[in-house]
């Protein structure tokens, strides 16, 4: 089987994570992969670094009304004809999806990994009703955001709700034995993460006297408005910001606490990786997050916004050692149950190679 991962985004995130993951192992299990990505994104960089074969698109949000541009991916899709493509941002369903189509692939796959209600649009009426085959959410709160805006834009009943997987294989949980406990994060600074509810969180557990610090892992165009926040609410002393965080699974060894403020997540990658690394997580009980967390028993949920309650289960947690241990264990018990990467392969494969939407 031949299979082009479509994602042409310039910035790194779950979705390429998740491309790069699946694309690596299908290669691995023999199929013949293509990875098709912008000549400036590390997918593509990091594809190649792996020996995947790839092909450099550079799309916007306006490209399915290029002619030129359209052609060049026909002629792609047409040539190398592959049975399967699977896509991941909208603007690569809008450019891509019909250019497979005509190019006779089998199944055109879109991967959705975002809790966003997709708009009611002509073209995206037009894309899910005559190009794709098969559509994966990446949890039930992304299923339910497809079909928000229009039940009947692809049948319900045909989208598989796919969680992301992750690797058990190799990893080994080896804490570093910090002398003050060490509440983290780790994610892209931008405004879907609310880092800024972070620093109020860290403000208020400053004020509770919580011996703790707070560490804050990745770039991204908030790094200066985050800085500005920290010397704000005067909490400079108990907060740090590590910038890009190249090996992740190190990175959550040598925190004891995992918090989440994001205001929606598609799936949660990072917080099913803090339970593989047993990690209890603390979190804002919003879209995804509550599929993957379970109150009180893998760690706490709160309301979202409620920043004095987020700092309350935190403070909890740093003061019983047992209690993090305990959580942290059940964590990793579920994410291996529910999140195992092999597993979710062997979904997607028995999804994606059989016939889901026929035209």
């Amino acid at each position: 089987m031949k299979v082009c991962f479509f994602n042409c985004s310039k910035v790194w995130g779950g979705g390429e994570n998740w491309h790069q993951t699946h694309a690596i192992r299908l290669k691995e299990m023999g199929y013949d992969v293509t990875v098709a990505s912008n000549p400036k994104g590390l997918l593509l960089k990091r594809a190649k670094d792996n020996d995947i074969k790839t092909r450099a698109f550079s799309i916007s949000n306006l490209s399915f009304m290029n002619p030129l541009k359209l052609m060049k991916i026909y002629r792609f899709m047409k040539q190398e004809a592959f049975d399967v493509v699977i896509l991941n941002f909208s603007k690569d369903i809008k450019t891509a999806a019909p250019m497979a189509r005509l190019a006779n692939v089998t199944n055109i796959v879109y991967r959705r990994g975002s809790d966003i209600n997709i708009k009611n649009s002509f073209i995206n009426r037009f894309v899910f009703a005559n190009c794709l085959t098969h559509v994966i959410a990446n949890s039930e709160a992304t299923k339910r955001s497809i079909l928000q805006n229009n039940p009947n834009l692809f049948p319900a009943d045909k989208i598989c709700v796919l969680h992301n997987g992750i690797d058990f294989n190799g990893y080994e949980n080896n804490h570093a034995k910090n002398t003050k406990c060490v509440v983290g994060t780790i994610g892209r600074l931008a405004p879907q993460k609310r880092h800024d509810m972070l620093v109020k969180i860290a403000a208020e557990l400053k004020k509770e006297k919580c011996d703790c610090l707070v560490r804050i892992g990745g770039e991204g165009p908030l790094k200066e408005d985050i800085s500005s926040a920290i010397v704000k609410e005067n909490v400079s002393e108990v907060v740090e910001m590590t910038g890009f965080v190249e090996r992740p699974h190190e990175y959550l060894q040598s925190i004891d606490i995992f918090a989440l403020t994001s205001e929606w997540e598609g799936f949660g990658y990072v917080v099913a990786e803090a339970m593989r690394a047993e990690l209890p997580v603390v979190a804002f009980a919003t879209s995804s997050v509550t599929e993957i967390v379970k109150e009180g028993e893998t760690g706490y949920l709160v309301p979202f916004g409620d920043t004095k309650a987020f700092a309350q289960a935190v403070a909890k947690l740093v003061a019983d050692p047992y209690l993090r241990k305990k959580m942290g264990n059940e964590g990793y018990k579920r994410a291996y149950e529910l999140f195992n990467f092999d597993t979710q392969v062997e979904k997607l494969l028995d999804y994606i190679g059989k016939p889901c939407r026929q035209f």
